[in-house]
């Protein structure tokens, strides 16, 4: 009796001035226990010799240069896109250049996906002495239907309401509904707010038994000291609350009061007040005042820019 082959998957990596854990990646990447179709490296415009030692790394590899650094938001956006464009996946495996897969972790991811008919999963992420990294902790669903909440539970995790671009699994379906990550965030709360725009009409799942280790310089949570990149993480909390469609009214009101508490506690550990202080105020000024661009003006220009419209205008056809 043959097995069902499993369905396409396709890694994204994001890739940017940090050759040696990329190596390290697409290393992790190329010996899991299920395998991928390919995986997109989106170079955002390195300064060192990421894009070589992600072209050399073998026959999986679809490498896209892009001349100007567009961050988080706008490479996974890049990577998504060109995914969809060129190689039909089923699910869609979203990472940054310092996370490192073990072996089962996509086996395990989609395992769980699959068990609870979720279509977004995300691993658990630890640091690299093993610990539970808190800087990518998934949120559970604060409302959860009994269904819901029961099924993922026998699929050996837990609903989610948000999760991390830290190994975040996706349908390609949902992606096509929902559209992309907005570029314009640049960095920070890229992921939050894509990921519970996705899960706004789909269902997710933490799957605790797929495991990633995210090799940040220090273990630490979001409200560590942040200094002047604070500006992007009250900046885009603000776009967000105003004019993302990814929360329910409750909701930003339960997650705004916990930003708030998050930003106090960010000030109080903050080595130089002066410099949070002016991130905070720019973020605030911005975050009023101005709206997040389409992610395909943000991303025109580039290799990718015709398969992000269209990704764009197909999601706008679908709500």
């Amino acid at each position: 009796m043959t097995s069902t082959p499993a369905p396409r998957t396709v890694a994204v990596v994001v890739a940017y001035d940090r050759r040696d854990l990329l190596i390290e990646v697409l290393q992790a990447l190329g010996k899991q226990t299920e395998s991928l179709a390919a995986i997109v490296v989106i170079d955002n415009a390195s300064s060192d010799d990421s894009a070589a030692v992600a072209a050399a790394a073998g026959p999986l590899i679809d490498l896209v240069r892009l001349a100007r650094n567009t961050g988080g938001a706008g490479g996974c956006g890049a990577g998504i896109a060109h995914a969809l464009e060129h190689h039909d996946p089923y699910w869609l495996w979203l990472m940054d250049d310092d996370t490192v897969p073990t072996a089962t972790a996509l086996e395990r991811l989609r395992a769980a996906a699959d068990a609870a008919g979720a279509a977004v999963a995300g691993s658990r992420v630890v640091w690299t002495d093993g610990s539970d990294h808190p800087m990518n902790t998934p949120r559970q669903k604060p409302f959860v239907g009994r269904k819901e909440r029961e099924r993922a539970e026998r699929a050996g995790g837990m609903a989610i309401r948000s999760t991390s671009f830290v190994s975040m699994l996706v349908r390609a379906e949902a992606v096509r509904r929902a559209g992309l990550p907005i570029a314009d965030y640049f960095i920070w709360n890229d992921d939050f707010e894509y990921s519970t725009r996705l899960l706004r009409s789909t269902t997710g799942v933490f799957a605790p038994e797929s495991i990633v280790v995210h090799k940040t310089r220090v273990l630490g949570a979001t409200d560590a000291d942040p200094g002047a990149r604070f500006y992007y993480e009250v900046r885009n909390k603000l776009w967000m609350l105003r004019r993302s469609r990814s929360l329910r009214r409750r909701e930003k009101l339960l997650y705004g009061a916990s930003s708030v508490r998050r930003w106090a506690r960010t000030a109080m550990r903050s080595a130089d007040r002066g410099v949070l202080n002016d991130a905070f105020r720019r973020g605030w000024r911005d975050g009023w005042r101005t709206d997040p661009r389409p992610t395909s003006e943000v991303l025109k220009n580039l290799p990718v820019a015709a398969a992000v419209e269209r990704v764009e205008r197909a999601a706008r056809g679908a709500r």
